[in-house]
């Protein structure tokens, strides 16, 4: 049993039956008509004329095949031989105007589709595909010509009537514009789309009064319908008639008190009109109906939220808003979101965290969601619960490097650096195009492979990271700083750890750097005067600090005052592991 033939290759093949059908009986009838008139030639002249229109008919026939099957070349060829042959054809123009049009040809699409309509200037298909290009190629003065012609041919269609119209408004002609939408009316009736488009022009003359009168004429037909009283609002209110508006809105709410939209116009009615808790109101029953979408009060929110640190008592006004947003929409992701955003834009961490989880809880793929939890348990500094939340995050969007990052950062705070290791690799090799982020995981398994004494492995990360960001002052200055405790490329360490106090001046971590890379170089006296620098200020209760300028003192020879700054760094509270030995044998360890 054979296969079926598809739907798809069916129908093509049945056009090309009533094609053959059709350019069959147009050449039969030629051939009779030439018969009957001609009985007194000689049947080789017949024969003759009978060849020609085979070769015209294959031809046509070839290129709509090669049209249908989608190759255009093919076509354009064939049609091409076929005006060879007939250069009257005014089918071969109007196709091959199409063929020209697939390939984006407009030029060629055009010099056609004016032959074809030239020539056999009553067919409508081939004026509409000339106008339509002329359109399109802005000659609209052409254009408007084509549709008269289509009018005339066709004066019952109000496509074409509309087509012309809208050539007259391209041309800024809007009182010609008008003139075809009255004769429109006149014909086919009121309509509203033409109503509308009337009173757009009018609004665009600056004629609000005959603006008006066209929704009045909508009002008037459909009394009804109170989307059109909203129009005529809508209309009043942006062109100075704030009152009528007003008493429109309260017709509305009369016919159909249910209807969320009106409460939004007579909010803003009010809010012009200076009345702020009256406006307030209106918000306040347009958000408690659940009839109101949802991205309207999201977007009236964020208006909110960008007015909340400027205007005195916006932010109250926006969580009495939140609060009858989730009252209505309780099972919507996009409330709780809002809601979750309000939140942290007022660093209440907790109970944004407690809103977005609500979020993923009724959508678990909305991945920015995701990403802003796991942001803020890092800046809560939860990082057993960060490593726990990225790791869900992981199962759900394996691609995204981002939850890699801070699972990585989370295990490194945990002490488990192999694991730290093992996921930060797999999230560097996701990025794409982000050096930012690309060098934040090397400086990151810099720092993780240096925990882990795989020393190698520490250097060639940090020095990917800085090929990405040379002036990475935190990179800089550990890789200078884990380069100085193992005693190893001291001079490369000095520079780096130098230029990293250039980018971050004042740092008391990065001077501390500095001026243990100069102690490992033998250089007391510019390590001393570096420390003196990292103990102004915050530096002076850092127990590091405090320690490393004890050994920088003991070196110099200066015991007593070593023991002292030993004892201070002791005093904080935080204990190295040679401290003790230090102070009990005054004796320096390192």
């Amino acid at each position: 049993m054979t296969n079926p033939i598809s739907f798809r290759y069916m129908h093509r093949f049945l056009w090309l039956c009533l094609l053959c059908i059709a350019t069959g009986l147009l050449a039969s009838c030629k051939t009779a008509e030439t018969g009957s008139k001609k009985k007194g030639k000689a049947r080789q002249e017949v024969t003759i004329l009978d060849k020609e229109t085979q070769k015209i008919r294959e031809a046509f026939l070839d290129a709509s095949r090669y049209k249908i099957l989608e190759q255009p070349e093919k076509a354009i060829q064939r049609y091409l031989e076929c005006l060879s042959l007939d250069p009257g054809n005014s089918a071969a123009m109007y196709e091959l105007s199409q063929c020209y049009i697939e390939q984006k040809n407009i030029g060629e699409a055009l010099n056609m589709a004016r032959k074809a309509a030239d020539t056999d200037p009553s067919n409508l298909w081939y004026l509409y595909l000339y106008a339509q290009l002329l359109e399109q190629t802005q000659q609209f003065k052409e254009a408007i010509v084509q549709y008269k012609k289509m009018i005339r041919l066709d004066p019952v269609n109000p496509s074409f009537y509309e087509d012309l119209a809208q050539n007259f408004i391209y041309l800024g002609k809007l009182d010609d514009a008008i003139r075809i939408y009255d004769d429109m009316e006149k014909m086919f009736g009121l309509d509203e789309v033409i109503v509308l488009q009337k009173q757009k022009i009018y609004l665009a003359q600056g004629k609000t009064d005959k603006a008006i009168e066209e929704i009045e004429k909508l009002v008037r037909r459909y009394p009804d319908e109170t989307r059109y009283y909203s129009i005529l609002a809508e209309t009043y209110m942006a062109n100075g008639y704030p009152e009528k508006a007003r008493d429109i809105y309260q017709k509305i709410l009369e016919m159909d008190p249910s209807d969320p939209y009106v409460h939004i116009a007579l909010s803003e009615y009010y809010r012009k009109a200076g009345e702020k808790d009256k406006s307030f109101d209106e918000l306040n029953l347009a958000f408690s109906n659940p009839e109101l979408s949802i991205d309207t009060k999201i977007q009236i929110l964020l208006t909110y939220l960008t007015l909340s640190d400027m205007v005195e008592g916006i932010r109250e006004q926006s969580y009495h808003l939140l609060d009858k947003l989730i009252k209505a929409h309780p099972k919507e992701p996009k409330a709780w979101s809002i809601y979750g955003d309000f939140l942290y834009h007022d660093q209440k961490l907790k109970e944004a965290r407690d809103a977005f989880l609500q979020v993923i809880s009724l959508d678990s793929s909305r991945y920015a969601v995701w990403e802003q939890l796991i942001r803020i348990e890092a800046e809560k500094e939860d990082y057993r619960s960060l490593a726990a939340l990225s790791a869900r995050a992981l199962a759900l969007f394996p691609e995204q490097p981002l939850p890699f990052l801070f699972r990585g950062m989370a295990l490194f705070q945990l002490k488990e650096y192999q694991d730290a290791a093992t996921v930060l690799r797999q999230g560097a090799s996701l990025v794409v195009d982000n050096d930012e982020m690309e060098q934040t995981f090397y400086s990151m398994l810099g720092d993780t492979w240096n925990e882990l004494k795989e020393y190698r492995k520490s250097d060639e990360a940090y020095e990917k990271s800085l090929r990405l960001k040379p002036d990475n002052a935190y990179v800089l200055n550990n890789y200078s700083y884990y380069l100085s405790l193992r005693s190893e490329k001291l001079e490369l360490a000095e520079q780096m750890a130098r230029k990293a106090n250039e980018l971050s001046p004042g740092n008391p971590s990065y001077l501390d750097t500095h001026a243990w890379v100069l102690y490992k170089m033998n250089r007391l006296e510019d390590a001393e005067k570096r420390m003196q620098e990292a103990l102004q200020g915050e530096g002076s209760n850092n127990p590091v600090i405090l320690e490393h300028y004890g050994d920088i003192l003991f070196k110099k020879g200066m015991t007593d005052k070593a023991l002292e700054y030993w004892q201070k760094a002791k005093d904080t509270g935080t204990v190295s592991e040679l401290l003790d030995k230090k102070l009990r044998d005054k004796k320096l360890y390192e």
